[in-house]
């Protein structure tokens, strides 16, 4: 063979190989890219549950739509697959990629978990956004959830919610001594502190309990959703303010090993929904509540009660005790406790000044 000749056919050959070899990572790349994922989220809720089982619906919706399909969702609302309560282990286990409720209900696996939903006298909606988004708040939650395998992401506010539905009128302290309420995380501890007893039982088991006397009073969420549940057919007096719950926090969770997986973009599209679906909760929430609360009152006669400023003002005391013996017994409840009270008395001291004065307005 010629010099000439062979020089020629193996750098045709050498131009083969390197051709070979730059087109397969693009390749790679481009099935990596449109490579389809299929998950499962469970609930706490029931199925498409007004707001809370719909912020479940629409951040699938919002997955599939912004990942062009890339990365379906489907949902099962609380018992379809898993019981209610149970969701928080399946997420952590791999038996599901995702899960959507509220963190209070994980107090067995870290009495922590209880400060990223809600705390009695404690930040509301939008102090709870802060704190978590741009707070600090975030950071801690992911450390807490690292240790189960998750992370999450604030997936909803409800606002300020109302004090519960009671068959008798509460007039002083000694009123809830005995009382058989439905009312989870620290709202309930604090009950308890008062000498009633609280009961935890999902959404879906609350009007028959309360309906048949298995308890004596529930606390849910507002106007709308009680109007939706029909607690009024059940229970004679809707008492406010929320103190138990002033900006209740949902969240959406995901198994943290299939969300590191993920493409970066995908993972990216998952907390654009989460966070689209915070907003679009705590807005409908606030368009409904005064509605309902008008067809509560003026079609169904319900009778409106305020919680009396001392009963408020105990209830309040016992809050700080029942908080300081948490910290007390865990250093990382302490290290979030301290936390969330540092944000908070900073952020209270601007929500006089602002909020709070401009709420006044109102009444000019």
């Amino acid at each position: 063979m010629k010099r000439r000749n062979f020089i020629k056919k193996v750098g045709t050959g050498a131009l083969a190989v390197g051709a070979g070899l730059a087109v397969k990572p693009r390749r790679a790349r481009a099935a990596g890219k449109h490579k389809t994922y299929n998950w499962k989220m469970v609930t706490t809720w029931p199925p498409h549950f007004p707001v809370l089982g719909e912020s479940a619906d629409y951040i699938a919706k919002w997955v599939e739509e912004m990942s062009a399909g890339q990365l379906k969702i489907t949902v099962y609302g609380g018992g379809e697959l898993v019981p209610p309560l149970q969701v928080f282990d399946a997420v952590s286990s791999g038996t599901v990629e995702m899960g959507h409720g509220a963190a209070y209900y994980w107090a067995g696996k870290h009495e922590a978990t209880q400060f990223f939903a809600a705390v009695p006298f404690g930040l509301n909606a939008q102090g709870m956004n802060a704190w978590i988004i741009s707070g600090g708040g975030q950071e801690l939650w992911d450390e807490l959830y690292a240790r189960f395998n998750l992370k999450a992401w604030p997936a909803g506010n409800t606002g300020v919610q109302m004090g519960g539905w009671f068959n008798k009128e509460i007039n002083s302290i000694d009123d809830l001594k005995g009382l058989k309420m439905r009312i989870p995380g620290l709202g309930g501890k604090v009950l308890a502190k008062a000498g009633g007893n609280a009961i935890l039982v999902a959404g879906g088991e609350i009007y028959t309990n309360l309906d048949r006397g298995v308890i004596d009073a529930t606390e849910w969420v507002g106007p709308y959703h009680d109007y939706k549940m029909g607690f009024y057919k059940a229970a004679k007096y809707y008492y406010s303010p929320g103190w138990h719950e002033p900006g209740t926090t949902l969240e959406c969770m995901v198994n943290k090993q299939k969300f590191e997986a993920l493409p970066k973009h995908l993972q990216a599209i998952i907390e654009a929904a989460c966070a689209k679906s915070n907003i679009w909760c705590l807005s409908t929430f606030e368009a409904l509540n005064e509605i309902y609360l008008q067809k509560l009152v003026n079609e169904h006669h319900v009778k409106l009660r305020t919680f009396p400023d001392p009963v408020l003002a105990k209830l309040k005391v016992m809050t700080k005790e029942v908080l300081d013996g948490m910290a007390a017994k865990d250093p990382f409840t302490k290290k979030v406790y301290d936390h969330y009270m540092d944000f908070k008395k900073n952020h209270d001291a601007w929500d006089v000044i602002s909020e709070e004065r401009y709420a006044k307005l109102k009444h000019l």
